[in-house]
């Protein structure tokens, strides 16, 4: 049993290339965590989210024939999804400016940059399962709150002049 408390979480690794797979189990494996499923792409990952329970999912990005980005928009917005609230970490190499805010706008619910280590790895988890932020939908936009920090002295309903929607807090 993991002594950081994540020993019980059923992890899913989605990466086409099998090495990396093969690196993140390791380092799960290494923080306590046993139960871990994984598929090629995301197009796999979505059979194995309807086949079992999955608490969090590790995904990269670029993929074929389903990247990691239109894995986690089907997985926060397909009315066939299984757990459109499940978090999701996304771990690559590309981190120009636009990828990042692709995949947050995609739905993603951490962003990681290779390469990646225990305790980054460890410390992200443990951020989205203690810490979950209330998902948001507005503007063809459903995943957790883009907005990290509140502001102390603001008194409207939403933070910036295009805001729209409502927050589900489940």
């Amino acid at each position: 049993m993991s002594t950081n408390g994540l020993g019980t979480l059923c992890v899913l690794i989605v990466d086409d290339n099998a090495h990396m797979r093969a690196l993140l189990r390791s380092l799960l494996e290494s923080a306590g965590i046993r139960q871990i499923a994984e598929a090629e792409d995301g197009a796999g990952a979505l059979a194995r989210l309807k086949e079992r329970e999955i608490d969090l999912v590790l995904t990269d990005m670029v993929m074929e024939p389903m990247d990691g980005i239109v894995f986690t928009r089907t997985v926060r917005t397909d009315a066939g999804s299984p757990n459109p609230f499940v978090p999701i970490i996304m771990i690559t190499g590309h981190t120009e400016r636009q990828r990042v805010v692709e995949a947050r706008d995609a739905g993603v619910t951490e962003f990681i940059a290779k390469p990646v280590n225990t305790q980054g790895l460890v410390s992200h988890i443990t951020a989205v399962i203690a810490h979950p932020r209330p998902f948001v939908r507005g503007g063809g936009y459903f995943g957790p709150d883009r907005r990290r920090h509140k502001a102390e002295n603001y008194t409207g309903p939403w933070r910036r002049e295009d805001d729209f929607g409502e927050v589900d807090v489940r």
